[in-house]
């Protein structure tokens, strides 16, 4: 039986109602009044509903011309390049079919962009990696804005895709939205054996083609990349906040289970449309509780760092103000519960074969650390999330999950967690605000103080290493590559050096306004540090040899430095101009650079640019001269 509420979880959920009551009042009176007059299509002149209806069936026609039958959209990230994508090629023909079936209309209402962050790690095209999740919510809106549609099936997976499909279709919170998964590949070359390839390879003691060898054995399928990365990370989330079906998340492609799945989720959309008989509104779902929800969930399972910057996003999408003090406060009682690769050596189909989320949610109810008084897609309260689904005589049903772990190696019970408490941390301190992945770590090598090295690119820090300058203890820092810079990329193509240096023996940490990954691993690394050094921030002041403290334990990132000589200092380096920043597109998004939220705000372009530090004076750079910099713009074309 679901216990009460936690009194950590409640307070937390209480501030961030109070924080948000303005926004979110105003969030919910502007879909209230898109919602009011039921749909929209009945205000269409008879010619724009001509356009609308034109290429579809006599039947659907008809059902159209009247107000009596649900049209859901459509709105689909696939492609061939990506794996966890390419399964959904067939899905709306077969989400058509279901709603179909209930009487109601699907269309496809239009495609979004889907990068993959494998392919582009380490390369110009994950500079807009960040920028995408942004690009794929306007396109979603784009999708959405023919007040043809009375819900939305969201087809998406990966990375920044989830949240920008989700970000888009808060903007029509009026509809309901239903997320359709497509599954984990199955388990090829286990995570932890490709990691020691890679780096034998960044030491020269294999070559390219045993390289290529173990990551082909590693990615082999279609189907989202096995380890606990920001992809699988996005699943969990949209489970526990409630919008999957039942235990949707981890089930494999092509299989019949999978299918039966997403035949369910048409089904159940027109079900919740305001024509069914359980309007389920997607900006009434994802409230204050919802988003709680997901950053307990985050916590109890090591999930992704990029989702310190997704899950702010979505909130202030649904009118929410969520702030990192928020994921520090639940993630001191939070415990962590799975050890997921890169946090221990499973992968997410041995993890849903232990119990998975039925289990995990069903432990954390009970618990008192998640809000069971939620709306869903499969209904009213999240106890529906403790069933899991199976087939019979060919027919979808749920069942209770397991009672009882069924691999204590990967999934514990809260009365025995590998851990009080969560696997994300916030670090504060004379630098700034960042956060850090401390799940991945090993006790031993969560506290590092050492001399800093300075590296304006990823480059410069690869190069370095090849030279053998970095076999010492040392604080790797990168800058000027925080959103307003470079667009703010993934950095995980410093993992495999990074790892034969701590293995080295050598204490070993990085300090970054950039980002790592969702697979960020063993090394601690402190990201998305905030104020970023395009900003002005301290990070930008800092030199070779000054003395640097990552402190995952106590939570500080520090410089060794008097405060008066630190405000004395210039920053040094600059962020690519204009002419540098070109070439893969990236001079389309000029605007994107110079009109970006700090990290901390959710690095996104829809929220404002100013970084709330008023209550940590030893940041050591003031919020006037950080804003001061940004609207002089002198570090971005």
């Amino acid at each position: 039986m679901t216990a009460s509420l936690h009194p950590v979880v409640a307070e937390v959920t209480a501030q961030v109602a109070a924080r948000s009551a303005r926004t979110r009042a105003a969030y919910l009176d502007r879909i209230d009044a898109a919602a009011a007059d039921g749909p929209q299509r009945q205000a269409l002149d008879c010619a724009n509903l001509a356009h609308g209806f034109a290429a579809c069936s006599p039947e659907s026609k008809l059902a159209l011309r009247t107000t009596v039958k649900a049209n859901a959209a459509i709105v689909s990230a696939y492609n061939d390049m990506l794996s966890a994508h390419q399964p959904l090629e067939t899905y709306p023909n077969t989400l058509k079919d279901a709603v179909a079936a209930t009487g109601g209309v699907a269309q496809f209402a239009g495609g979004v962009p889907a990068m993959c962050d494998g392919v582009t790690q380490g390369r110009a095209g994950m500079e807009l990696s960040l920028f995408s999740r942004d690009v794929i919510a306007m396109a979603t809106a784009v999708a959405l804005s023919h007040d043809m549609f009375d819900g939305a099936l969201l087809l998406g997976v990966c990375d920044k895709i989830v949240p920008g499909l989700l970000i888009g279709a808060l903007s029509f919170g009026h509809l309901p939205a239903i997320l359709v998964p497509a599954g984990p590949m199955t388990s090829g070359l286990p995570n932890s054996e490709k990691s020691r390839i890679r780096q034998l390879y960044a030491e020269g003691k294999v070559d390219r083609a045993a390289l290529l060898d173990a990551e082909s054995a590693s990615y082999h399928g279609p189907g989202t990349c096995t380890f606990y990365g920001t992809a699988n990370s996005n699943q969990m989330l949209m489970e526990i906040m409630g919008l999957h079906l039942p235990g949707a998340s981890f089930v494999n492609p092509g299989t019949p289970l999978r299918h039966a799945l997403t035949v369910a989720a048409g089904r159940r959309i027109t079900e919740i449309t305001a024509l069914g008989s359980e309007y389920t509104p997607v900006g009434r779902m994802v409230d204050e509780k919802a988003v709680v929800n997901g950053v307990v969930g985050l916590l109890a399972t090591g999930g992704s760092t990029n989702h310190t910057l997704h899950l702010v996003a979505i909130a202030a999408a649904a009118g929410i103000e969520l702030s990192w003090d928020d994921f520090a406060a639940l993630s001191a009682v939070v415990p962590t519960l799975s050890r997921v690769y890169p946090n221990g050596k499973a992968d997410v189909n041995h993890f849903h074969a232990a119990g998975g989320m039925a289990y995990l949610i069903g432990q954390l109810l009970d618990a008192g650390l998640l809000h069971e008084d939620v709306r869903t897609v499969a209904g009213t309260g999240l106890s529906a999330y403790r069933q899991e689904p199976y087939l019979a005589d060919g027919e979808l049903r749920w069942r209770p999950g397991p009672a009882k772990s069924l691999d204590p190696a990967v999934l514990r019970p809260v009365a025995e967690p590998f851990q009080q408490d969560g696997g994300l941390r916030l670090l504060e301190g004379n630098l700034g605000r960042a956060v850090i992945k401390i799940s991945a770590i090993a006790p031993e090598h969560q506290v590092v103080t050492a001399p800093a090295r300075i590296f304006d690119g990823q480059a410069d820090f690869l190069e370095a290493f090849r030279a053998g300058e970095l076999n010492r203890d040392l604080v790797a820092v990168l800058r000027y590559q925080g959103p307003r810079a470079n667009g703010m990329p993934e950095l995980h193509k410093l993992t495999p050096a990074l790892g034969v240096l701590q293995d080295r023996g050598h204490a070993v940490a990085l300090v970054t306004d950039g980002r790592m990954s969702g697979a960020s691993g063993k090394v601690p690394a402190a990201i998305h540090l905030t104020p970023e050094a395009a900003a002005g921030g301290p990070i930008g002041k800092l030199r070779d040899g000054d003395v640097v403290t990552v402190d995952g334990v106590t939570g500080r990132v520090h410089v060794d430095v008097d405060a008066d000589v630190l405000a004395a200092r210039p920053v040094t380096g600059a962020a690519p101009g204009a002419a540098e920043w070109a070439g893969t597109g990236r001079e389309l998004f000029g605007a994107f650079r110079s009109s970006v939220g700090a990290a901390d705000r959710g690095a996104t372009v829809f929220a404002p640019t100013t970084v709330p530090v008023a209550d940590h004076e030893d940041v050591g750079v003031r919020q006037e001269d950080v804003v001061a910099e940004q609207e002089e713009d002198q570090c971005v074309a």
